[in-house]
């Protein structure tokens, strides 16, 4: 721990030097020097503002001209193949993809990683993007490549607006501002850049606020959903030669937001990022990435604030979480862009602590997370090359993982069924570290018009020090949020995937084509299943404390094997000069291998199409969205089948310049009654959705939204 320690004492010494520098700043949305992977065909991109790119190595999806945005950035990342989003509350959706969310999908605002400050993930990395911000979407395709990291699943990067560098000498203002206003929440957002540019500096301020009240559906309002955030940071960056120089700081500020799915909602969020370095050519095909970054996260929820009805002063809570992670990195390339060898390391420390309280009682507290802290040390290897036409990315990792947890104090008003369990958790070791090792193997052919692709992969994830150190029965489960009480394992092993994946590109004059099959065969997948063989028999300290909580069938986290397979696609057609037609498919089926069972919050099958008419400055279109039944679901997790949907919304734009657009729509014009199976299930008992039963989808409602920008 000492190690660690003066590691985080040293990274956050570089940080502030970075941020105090006067000729640091950041980079804007474009991509780094130094990618971890540079060919569009292994990244998917969801374009946010109104340009649009025709590559078939990018997903195109212009989101204002088809949808209202979301509160929450996870429903425009969902949007991808493969895609799909817990729906958690207005702020708090998780991003699904082929089937994997959470922890096992790498999340980073603006290249950074960091740690979720709340124990159950009501701010999941997307959190901290607000749509009316973000420029781009990036979707690493399948596998996320070594130098991003460790992740089981692909990854996902939010770039948010900032201020580019132009072609002048001399400074020049740059500008963005969108106003947003949709009608089934009774909603705003409003957003924008402000900023100074030449070819050497780029020094950017932005801004957003939004906020909403409880949405409708078919059947009246579903309570507690209403959100409040702000955000607000500058940024600034020095540019010499094929070098630069960057720094940024933002600040985001959650308010009371609703989370009907879980126990507490939102009291605050108040989250402080802050990271710089340089990124660039130090000499002739020699490049160079250093980055060092800081992430503070200061959480508050509880059943009082929002909650109707509030909860009685005896089950009255209100839990205090912090979470600190300090992140370096850096990354030396020899060559080009299309041939290069990466080498790079990568040091991730985060501190945790979630203090449960009752407001009425101040003798009441339980240190749920004590002084939890998760250090990872990585190192990479990555080459780019070709044999002819054949083009090929091979990547390996190496992780050590080092994780500990304190020692909790509890009130005097604490009951002894929790502190007999405190007892036992303070002899047991409270430690544990990994070593893990990944690899990836990405294989296409420069063809023309026609690109087949493959990839081979072994992915990890080391389990998270929830899943370890839950020595407290509570329904904190990193976001499933499916009334469940969860107890962490400190004798879990890290997940092991193995993963294989076939694919191709087509791109003709009039459509493009990008269909994908794969297979991931997980060995101790990570699980929560019945604490022990005698379910309903209140036998154990573990048992009695759940029960006291209201479940006496408590699940802990263990190692099982399970198996992930499925399709999904994406397509332009352009039948016409006029007229585009879009959409995605997925499917993915996912079960257990050890049991006869499902896998949990398995998305359905799904298929997205929409058609665009534009003449001149006028764009009109149509977008449906369809989800099958899901049938295929956990008994395990006491998970329900679902029901599929459809729904239809209409859309239009008018440019009135080059620099100022108005768009609107009609969302769910059929007004269609429908509850996605990824929802979570309602808590609230003053709402009109039933206690137990899933979020509907919003009902029928129009939008409007502005955008300017010089």
């Amino acid at each position: 721990m000492n190690l660690t320690r003066l590691v985080r004492a040293s990274l956050l010494a570089g940080c502030t030097l970075m941020a105090a520098h006067p000729a640091l700043a950041d980079q804007p949305a474009p991509p780094e020097p130094i990618p971890a992977s540079d060919d569009g065909r292994l990244t998917d991109t969801i374009i946010v503002t109104a340009r649009r790119t025709d590559s078939i190595a990018r997903d195109a999806v212009a989101a204002p001209r088809q949808i209202a945005l979301p509160a929450d950035a996870a429903a425009i990342a969902a949007r991808v193949p493969g895609g799909d989003i817990f729906g958690n509350g207005a702020l708090s959706g998780q991003f699904s993809y082929r089937g994997l969310a959470g922890e096992r999908v790498l999340g980073r605002v603006n290249g950074q990683r960091f740690a979720s400050g709340g124990p159950n993930a009501m701010d999941p990395p997307l959190h901290y993007a607000p749509a009316i911000l973000v420029e781009r979407i990036d979707v690493a395709r399948g596998v996320a490549p070594v130098a991003e990291g460790p992740a089981l699943a692909g990854a996902v990067d939010a770039q948010l607006v900032q201020a580019q560098f132009s072609d002048s000498a001399s400074l020049a203002p740059q500008g963005r501002a969108t106003a947003q206003y949709r009608s089934v929440d009774e909603s705003y957002a409003i957003g924008g850049l402000a900023a100074l540019a030449s070819e050497s500096w780029r020094v950017g301020v932005i801004a957003s606020r939004e906020q909403g009240e409880d949405y409708r559906f078919p059947g009246g309002s579903a309570v507690g959903t209403s959100f409040e955030r702000n955000l607000y940071g500058v940024h600034a960056g020095y540019r010499s030669g094929a070098g630069e120089l960057f720094v940024e700081y933002r600040r985001s500020e959650t308010d009371p937001s609703g989370n009907p799915p879980f126990a507490l909602d939102i009291v605050y969020f108040d989250t402080d990022f802050v990271q710089g370095g340089f990124r660039g050519d130090i000499a002739a095909d020699v490049g160079l990435t250093v980055r060092l970054g800081h992430v503070a996260v200061r959480h508050l929820m509880d059943n009082q604030t929002l909650r109707r009805p509030a909860a009685p002063p005896m089950q009255a809570r209100a839990t205090f979480a912090e979470a600190d992670t300090t992140t370096a990195e850096a990354a030396l390339r020899f060559g080009g862009a299309r041939g290069y060898l990466e080498i790079g390391g990568d040091v991730e420390i985060a501190d945790r602590d979630v203090t449960i309280t009752n407001p009425t009682n101040p003798a009441f507290f339980i240190e749920s997370q004590p002084d939890v802290n998760a250090a990872r040390y990585g190192a990479y290897l990555q080459w780019r090359g070709q044999a002819g036409a054949a083009q090929f990315e091979l990547g390996g990792r190496i992780d050590r993982t080092e994780q500990s947890a304190g020692v909790p104090q509890l009130g005097a008003a604490v009951p002894m069924g929790p502190r007999a369990l405190a007892a036992a958790f303070i002899a047991s070791g409270r430690a544990a570290h990994d070593t893990t090792f990944d690899a990836v193997a990405r294989l296409w052919i420069e063809g023309g018009v026609f690109v087949p692709r493959l990839t081979l992969a072994r992915k990890t994830r080391v389990p998270s020090v929830l899943e370890r150190f839950a020595w407290l029965p509570t329904e904190a489960s990193f976001g499933l949020a499916d009334g469940n009480i969860y107890v962490g394992n400190p004798d879990l092993k890290p997940e092991v995937a193995w993963i294989a994946e076939a694919g191709f590109d087509l791109d003709a004059d009039w459509l493009t084509l990008r269909p994908t099959v794969f297979y991931r065969r997980v060995d101790d997948y990570i699980q929560g299943t019945p604490f022990d063989a005698t379910v309903g028999i209140v036998d154990s300290a573990v048992e009695m404390v759940a029960s006291m909580g209201g479940d006496p069938t408590p699940l802990r986290f263990r190692n099982t094997d399970a198996e992930l397979y499925g399709a999904d696609l994406d397509f332009v057609a352009r039948p016409l000069a006029r007229l585009e037609l879009a959409g995605t498919a997925s499917y993915v089926r996912g079960q257990r291998r050890d049991i006869g069972d499902d896998l949990y919050r398995i998305p359905p099958a799904s298929l997205r199409l929409s058609a665009t008419w534009a003449e001149g400055p006028v764009a009109l279109g149509a977008e449906l969205f369809a989800a099958a039944d899901q049938e295929r679901v956990s008994a395990t997790n006491g998970e329900l089948p679902g029901d599929g949907y459809a729904t239809l919304g209409l859309f239009a734009r008018y440019a009135l310049s080059g620099s100022l657009a108005l768009e609107g729509g009609v969302e769910n014009l059929f007004d269609a009654a429908y509850a996605p199976h990824l929802a979570g299930r309602s808590r609230v008992g003053a709402s009109d959705v039933p206690v137990g039963g899933r979020l509907p989808g919003p009902g029928r409602g129009v939008w409007a939204r502005v955008t300017a920008q010089f």
